[in-house]
C-alpha cells in the first residue's frame, strides 16, 4: 500500500481523536446554553480551575500557599500527604458543585429575565475572576496531571500496521495516542448519558423549559434556581472531565483556558443547542484541520491549524448560521 494513503488514514484517525477533545469542552457550552439560554464564556476557565483543583488535592498542595508565605514569611508548599486519584476526582467534583451553588446565589438569581447580553457579560467577568482566583489558590506554575490514564503511542497498532506499506518505503506504523482513545470512550459515554438525561427525564425537560422562557417556567412550578444549580453542576462535571483529558495531554497551565476558543467553531458547526452536534462539530473540525495541514499546509507555509477552524466556522455562519443540528430561530414582529 502507498505510504501516503497510510499517512492520510493516520491523520484522519488522529483528527477524530483531537475532535473529541474539542467536543468535551463544547459540551459544557451546549449544556448551559440549551438549558438556560446563557452562553457561558467561562467554560474554558472552569476546565482549568477543575484541573488545578484536582492536581492540588491529589498532591496535597496547601491552598493560598503563595499568599500565606508572603504575609507570614513562612515556606509552606505541601501538607506532606497525597490523595488517591479517585478521591481527588470526587473532591474536585464537590468543589465544582459548590461553585455551581455560589454562581446561582451570587450572580444568576439577580439576573432573571435580563437580556442575554447581560448574562453573557456576567460570564465574562466570572471567567476572569476564576482565572485570578485559581492563580491565587493553586499558583501559576505548570503542573503535571497523572491519574493513571495510559499515554503515548499504541505499540500494538504500530506493530500491526508497519507491514502494510510497500517494501523499502521506511514506514514505521500508525501513531495513535492512547490518551486520545480514552478521551473518545469517555466522550461517547458522556454524550449518551447527557442525551438520555436531556430527552427522557423530567429534569431534562424542565431544563429546556427554563431555556425557552424563564417566567413561563416559573409559572408552572419549575424552580429556576434549582434548575440553574443542576445545569451548572453538570457543566462543572463536564469541565472536570475536559480538564483531566487536556491537562493530562498538555499539562495543567493557564493557557488551558484558551481551549474554549477552539470550542467556538465546534459550536458554530454543530449548533449551540445540540449535544450530538457538539460531537459531530468537533469531529469535523478535528479531521478538517489535520487534513488541511497535511495536504495544504506544506504549500502555504504551515501553521494552518491555528486558523482553519475559524475560517470553516465563518463559512457556516454565512450559509447556515444555526449549525448542522441547531434549532432554526424564526422571529415574527
Amino acid at each position: 500500500m502507498d505510504p501516503v494513503i497510510l499517512y492520510t488514514i493516520e491523520v484522519i484517525l488522529n483528527g477524530l481523536m483531537t475532535g473529541v477533545m474539542y467536543s468535551l469542552v463544547a459540551l459544557g457550552f451546549v449544556l448551559i446554553f440549551k438549558s438556560s439560554g446563557i452562553f457561558n464564556y467561562s467554560q474554558g476557565v472552569m476546565a482549568l480551575f477543575a484541573a488545578l483543583t484536582l492536581v492540588g488535592l491529589q498532591t496535597g498542595q496547601v491552598p493560598f500557599a503563595h499568599l500565606i508565605n508572603a504575609i507570614f514569611g513562612v515556606h509552606l508548599e505541601y501538607f506532606g500527604w497525597t490523595l488517591p486519584s479517585v478521591l481527588a476526582i470526587l473532591g474536585s467534583l464537590a468543589v465544582m458543585i459548590l461553585f455551581a451553588f455560589l454562581v446561582e446565589r451570587l450572580i444568576l438569581k439577580h439576573l432573571v429575565n435580563q437580556d442575554p447580553i447581560i448574562l453573557f457579560m456576567a460570564t465574562i467577568g466570572l471567567a476572569y475572576f476564576m482565572e485570578g482566583f485559581g492563580d491565587l489558590l493553586w499558583g501559576a506554575d505548570i503542573k503535571t496531571l497523572d491519574i493513571g490514564i495510559p499515554q503515548g503511542g499504541s505499540f500494538w497498532l504500530e506493530d500491526r500496521t508497519i507491514g502494510l506499506a510497500a517494501e523499502g518505503s521506511n514506514y514505521y506504523g500508525m501513531y495513535i495516542d492512547l490518551l486520545d482513545v480514552w478521551a473518545t470512550v469517555v466522550a461517547v459515554i458522556l454524550v449518551i448519558g447527557l442525551t438520555v438525561f436531556s430527552q427522557y427525564t423530567k429534569t431534562g425537560r424542565a431544563l429546556r423549559a427554563v431555556a425557552d422562557d424563564h417566567q413561563a417556567a416559573l409559572s408552572v412550578g419549575i424552580s429556576l434556581r434549582a434548575i440553574w444549580v443542576i445545569v451548572w453542576s453538570i457543566a462543572g462535571f463536564v469541565a472536570l472531565v475536559a480538564g483531566i483529558m487536556w491537562g493530562a495531554k498538555s499539562g495543567v497551565q493557564f493557557s488551558l483556558s484558551l481551549i474554549a476558543l477552539k470550542a467556538l467553531p465546534v459550536l458554530m458547526l454543530g449548533g449551540f443547542t445540540s449535544i450530538p452536534g457538539a460531537i459531530v462539530g468537533g469531529l469535523i473540525i478535528g479531521v478538517g484541520e489535520k487534513l488541511f495541514e497535511f495536504w495544504i499546509g506544506p504549500l502555504i507555509g504551515g501553521a494552518t491549524e491555528n486558523w482553519f477552524a475559524y475560517v470553516l466556522a465563518l463559512l457556516f455562519l454565512v450559509f447556515r448560521p444555526q449549525g448542522l443540528f441547531g434549532d432554526k430561530i424564526i422571529e415574527r414582529v
